[in-house]
């Protein structure tokens, strides 16, 4: 059974925003242990390539979204600045769930609400 190719990247979008959060959490225990601890840099060693690719594979999955499912730019902007700060790729994820940002079939409220004009 073939997923269309939305519900395949909507699903990667939101599983990479959790675990680029986990990976976000990882990489600060690393840091610490490095940098405060001073006990071992393994932590960062280890955290920091997972967190870099899973950094980029949400990038490149919101860049997908933002065309597959025609987001506004300050929507493909906010997925982007999201994943800066820890742990806001979870946030992000939500708001734009709740929104219909993340629906395969439904316009988003905001669109459905200009073209009603309200």
């Amino acid at each position: 059974m073939n997923m269309p190719l939305k519900t395949v990247v909507i699903r990667a979008f939101r599983i990479l925003a959790v675990a680029e959060a986990f990976s976000w959490a990882a990489l600060l225990t690393g840091m610490y242990f490095k940098w405060i601890a001073r006990t071992t840099e393994l932590g960062v060693e280890i955290a920091g390539p997972i967190h870099g690719a899973l950094f980029v594979g949400y990038g490149l999955a919101a860049l997908a979204l933002w065309r597959i499912q025609r987001w506004p730019f300050t929507v493909a902007l906010f997925a982007g600045g999201s994943a800066i700060f820890p742990f806001a790729t979870i946030a992000f994820e939500r708001w734009a769930g709740k929104r219909g940002y993340l629906t395969e079939g439904a316009r988003p409220r905001t669109e459905a609400r200009e073209t009603a004009g309200v």
